[in-house]
């Protein structure tokens, strides 16, 4: 049980309490309804969230939407001129075209042999430079699918460049002729242009920038270096998988009091964010539960959340799932991510709540165990003895002390498994200052 459970308790049963001028005070066991609630830091967070960059160096040259616009899945956004991207596009069709049209003419071994040299340090490089553009991207899918596709184009390459390595090495053992090299190794040349083709064209293809999800439009990525990361405001239904946005705005600086967007006309590098599109349509929390609470953190479990930005007003809210992995707290120490979804808040007048934005700052009071009509005790009347719960026990007007067992617990009251039952007179306050067989006053 951490500091932060707290109890809600619907008494059933009056339970008297008299006081002593010694500090001591007398009351009894009573039944009661006990709710078990843990409070949990926790930040709101969206359904869905991709920041859109540049593929390449270029300029700016549209953008379609303002902030806060709303658009949907596949809706062109902004467009990004990239002469150097167009250029290299023009080169790896013109390479693929000649290749396309070369003869398997004659050769020396020695000239095949430094031809495929040749050929395989252009492709290394050339993978490793796509590799390299691929990680400036800020968004998961683009960055993935790009990825998958070197992979690929590399394979391709490497399974034709092995075949004409194996009739290279054939043709030096007299089993094969120089044709067939020659044949086999324009083969991995080809590969590798079409390869780099490929890839120009995916790149020229993602200088048109489409809203991956339906959304809210906010220009450049975050607002500012203080503010919460793209995985830090979404998760609620991505399981937390969310795509790593530490983007870098090149040219526009960042911090407060900076705008983060690019201006249309402006100069951008390969990885800028222009823009980011959040789906709010389903908004959730990320909370951090403490070690010592979490096996009470079910999914399906209710919780009542408070935001920072609207004091006076509730939330509901739902567990959908608990981390089985740990991750450092905010407040240094080990502690479980829970997600939930969130619902409509309101006032204690019955307003309606304002509805939460990404990223704010809010206290779920998650309600973990709850019990009905059980024998209860105030907190404070139970305390420790040898690793036993125990509490002071008044008959014939003397206290003695009585191992107990305790069920759900909180704050205000404690419920009893066994030890007691309801009715039982027992110190409920000042039970440091009371000791074996003392008279205790009624």
């Amino acid at each position: 049980m951490t500091a932060a459970a707290v109890l809600i308790v619907v008494s059933l049963t009056g339970a008297s309490c008299t006081g002593t001028d010694s500090g001591i005070g007398v009351g009894a066991a009573g039944r009661a309804d006990v709710v078990e609630v843990v409070d949990a830091p926790a930040t709101v967070t969206a359904r869905a969230a991709a920041t859109l960059t540049a593929a390449a160096d270029g300029t700016l040259i549209s953008l379609s939407v303002k902030p806060g616009d709303t658009v949907t899945a596949g809706q062109v956004l902004a467009v990004v001129d990239s002469p150097s991207a167009q250029q290299r596009l023009k080169e790896a069709s013109d390479a693929l075209n000649a290749l396309k049209n070369a003869g398997n003419g004659g050769s020396s071994v020695k000239n095949l042999s430094a031809q495929q040299k040749k050929t395989d340090d252009a492709a290394a490089k050339a993978f490793a430079d796509a590799r390299t553009a691929a990680a400036g991207i800020a968004d998961v899918t683009v960055r993935t699918t790009l990825t998958t596709q070197i992979d690929l184009a590399e394979r391709t390459y490497q399974e034709a460049a092995a075949s004409a390595r194996a009739v290279i090495q054939s043709v030096q053992r007299g089993l094969a002729s120089i044709s067939q090299a020659m044949a086999a190794l324009t083969q991995a040349q080809r590969a590798q242009a079409q390869s780099a083709y490929d890839l120009a064209q995916s790149t020229v293809d993602q200088l048109t920038l489409r809203a991956p999800v339906a959304g809210v439009v906010q220009l450049g990525g975050t607002s500012a270096a203080s503010a919460p990361s793209i995985t830090d405001l979404i998760g609620a239904a991505t399981g937390g998988q969310a795509p790593a946005a530490s983007v870098p705005t090149a040219g526009t600086g960042s911090g407060p009091g900076v705008d983060p967007a690019v201006p249309m006309g402006g100069r951008v590098s390969a990885g800028t964010a222009i823009l980011t599109v959040v789906d709010v349509s389903e908004l959730g929390l990320m909370a951090e539960v403490d070690e010592t609470d979490v096996l009470l953190v079910q999914p399906g479990i209710t919780a009542r959340v408070e935001l920072d930005a609207a004091p006076g007003a509730s939330y509901e809210a739902t567990v959908s799932s608990a981390d089985v992995l740990p991750t450092t707290s905010a407040r240094g120490g080990v502690a479980y991510r829970a997600r939930l979804k969130l619902s409509a808040g309101k006032y204690d007048d019955g307003r309606a709540a304002p509805a939460p934005r990404p990223g704010m700052n809010a206290v779920a009071h998650l309600q973990v165990r709850s019990i009905q009509d059980a024998v209860t005790v105030p907190a404070a009347a139970v305390f420790n003895v040898g690793g036993k719960d125990v509490v002071w026990v008044v008959r014939d007007g003397k206290a003695m002390q009585q191992p107990i067992s305790v069920g759900v617990a909180g704050q205000d009251r404690i419920q009893v498994l066994s030890g007691l039952n309801d009715g039982d007179q027992l110190v409920v306050r000042g039970t440091d200052k009371v000791k074996q067989g003392m008279e205790i006053p009624r």
